[in-house]
């Protein structure tokens, strides 16, 4: 049997990641989605690029220098490289190749949709990539492209090397004229002041002259070459692509990745508790036991030998061993919300394993509006205990009165044969008027202390607590509450709600148990007794209104499911009423 005890880890942060990756597994399904996916895209990828031929060049770039081994110059600050790629990637770019490759206008959209150009980082290379179904025309394109770039370049420089040269000229222009008139009126002057006035406004502008000279000399020095090929296309042998194998590895790896994030963001917004810690945590108790799938629905011990049956003997010795149950064992079972199915075959079982270990156990069913816990159950009547005797019954007239409100439970005494286990009591429910009322009646009260005997054990089921309060009007009066659920059906939030609940009425929560839905729907309603299972029906419908029992003529023998079998035994007659 697996280990399902799970009690709550706070700090303990390996573990904590190992459940939530076991909790990650549950969604097998987006997992799945994701890894085909990723195969899928990589399947595309493999197949296109098959297809695929790429063509590279690289172009080291430099700035326009008179002398390209001066160490002043930095020329990784003259040069933008984003500004470099984004003019490699130009339409001009492309017009100027497809001229060069004879190509129409229209084709030079198409022409620039197979060009890549990247810069390594730390470095002044333009990487020039071209990719074309055929090998060699993506060598001649991409070759066309690089050098119409290197052209665009050496044109957009040299035109703004020429373009300061006729500036710096036509500053010049007028200066050289202006020397020349005042050399020829120098000429005519004879020593003395203006002569010295004139000496000192040619210096002047002979200076001015020089320096314009010299930075027109310095632009036309300069090299205007934007940069050097370092490496020609050639045409390619194999395809650009990674192949099939390794595309489909590649989307592979992705797709898992895919769907493990798929997977976290569910499990993030799910507010499902996925896994017997989560309900630990919510409960602020221990997880006492996990049934197997679909073992709800029917009693298991006593009569199987089933997985089922062992977890609910485990249950049964754990809580009998828990201090605050084991003084006077008196246990609630109850499930946060819907039907009572569930919490019903694990408080018989649980009343079954009670029973083999030689205790009177009794169940009562606290389900005053739809009960059906004796419908599930292989019940004999038997005759009232002492402590009922009184209120409703047959009058003098020996015609039967109902109990009235408040004064459940009634006549009816049931005992549930639970095979190699024994047999135990039960209380079936019955439908009264004020529920309240009755479940808060010193009967019920009167019923349950009598688990204060030594060998006896009482077992309530009370309907589900978000649905009706009913279970809270028994909490006080019990020693702990047992709460059954559904990881997957119910939510994180509503068991806080539950423990708040019961905490706040003066109960305790033991524990809890998981157990898990069929997925054949009949499975469980096969294996029950009735065939039919658990079944509702609406309120106030014929098959729910007992029929009175026929009136006695005499009192029957009371039967204890307990006696010495091997005292005298005789047939007694059982009704239809009584059963």
């Amino acid at each position: 049997m697996s280990q399902t005890h799970v009690t709550i880890r706070a700090d303990d942060e390996p573990e904590q990641l190992r459940e939530q990756f076991r909790q990650l597994l549950r969604y097998r399904r987006l997992i799945a989605g994701g890894v085909g996916v990723g195969l899928l895209a990589g399947a595309w990828l493999g197949i296109t690029g098959a297809d695929s031929y790429a063509a590279t060049t690289d172009v080291v770039l430099r700035a326009p220098s008179s002398d390209p081994f001066n160490p002043t110059l930095s020329v990784d600050k003259a040069i933008n490289m984003g500004s470099e790629r984004q003019t490699a990637l130009s339409r001009k770019v492309a017009e100027r190749a497809a001229k060069t490759l004879n190509m129409d206008e229209g084709e030079v959209e198409q022409l620039q949709s197979g060009l890549q150009v990247t810069t390594p980082p730390q470095t002044l290379v333009l990487h020039f990539t071209y990719n074309a179904a055929d090998p060699e025309e993506a060598a001649r394109r991409a070759n066309a492209l690089t050098k119409a770039y290197v052209d665009l370049s050496k044109e957009q420089w040299s035109a703004s090397r020429d373009t300061m040269v006729k500036s710096l000229k036509d500053q010049l222009n007028p200066i050289a004229k202006q020397n020349d008139e005042l050399s020829k009126e120098i000429k005519g002057l004879s020593d003395g002041a203006r002569a010295d006035s004139a000496y000192a406004q040619q210096a002047n502008l002979l200076n001015r002259i020089t320096e314009l000279r010299s930075k027109i000399t310095s632009l036309q020095a300069l090299d205007m070459t934007p940069g050097n090929v370092i490496r020609d296309a050639t045409a390619p042998t194999a395809p650009s692509g990674p192949g099939l194998p390794l595309a489909l590895g590649m989307g592979g790896l992705a797709g898992v990745g895919l769907g493990l994030l798929a997977a976290w963001v569910r499990l993030v917004f799910d507010p499902a508790p996925r896994s017997a810690g989560d309900v630990a945590r919510a409960v602020r108790g221990p997880v006492l036991g996990a049934l197997p799938r679909g073992s709800v629905g029917a009693l298991e011990v006593g009569r199987t030998d089933s997985r089922a049956a062992e977890e609910y003997r485990s249950i049964a010795f754990r809580l009998a061993y828990d201090d605050k149950f084991a003084d006077r064992r008196r246990l609630l079972v109850v499930a946060p919300r819907g039907s009572m199915d569930s919490s019903a075959a694990v408080a018989a079982n649980l009343a079954a394993s009670f029973a083999e270990t030689g205790k009177n156990v009794l169940l009562i069913e606290a389900d005053l509006r739809t009960p059906s816990l004796s419908e599930m159950l292989d019940v004999s009547a038997m005759s009232r205990p002492r402590w009922s005797r009184g209120g409703g019954g047959y009058g003098g007239d020996g015609e039967y009165a109902e109990s009235t409100e408040g004064e459940w439970p009634g006549r009816d005494r049931l005992v549930v044969d639970a095979g190699e286990s024994g047999v135990f009591g039960l209380v079936p429910g019955e439908r009264v008027r004020n529920v309240p009322r009755a479940l808060t009646s010193s009967r019920v009260t009167q019923l349950i202390t009598e688990a204060d005997d030594p060998d006896a054990t009482v077992v309530v089921v009370a309907p589900p607590v978000l649905a009706y309060a009913d279970a809270l009007a028994l909490v006080d009066r019990v020693d702990g509450v047992l709460i059954v659920c559904d990881p997957r059906t119910v939510h994180r939030a509503d068991l806080v709600r539950i423990r708040e609940l019961i905490v706040g009425a003066g109960g305790t929560v033991l524990g809890a148990v998981t157990h898990s839905e069929s997925r054949r729907g009949g499975a469980a309603s096969a294996a029950r007794p009735d065939g039919g299972g658990n079944r509702r029906r609406k309120p106030g419908s014929p098959a729910d209104r007992p029929a009175p029992p026929r009136p006695r003529t005499e009192r029957e023998p009371e039967f204890d499911p307990h006696a010495d079998p091997s005292s005298t035994m005789a047939l007694r007659t059982v009704r239809p009423g009584d059963r």
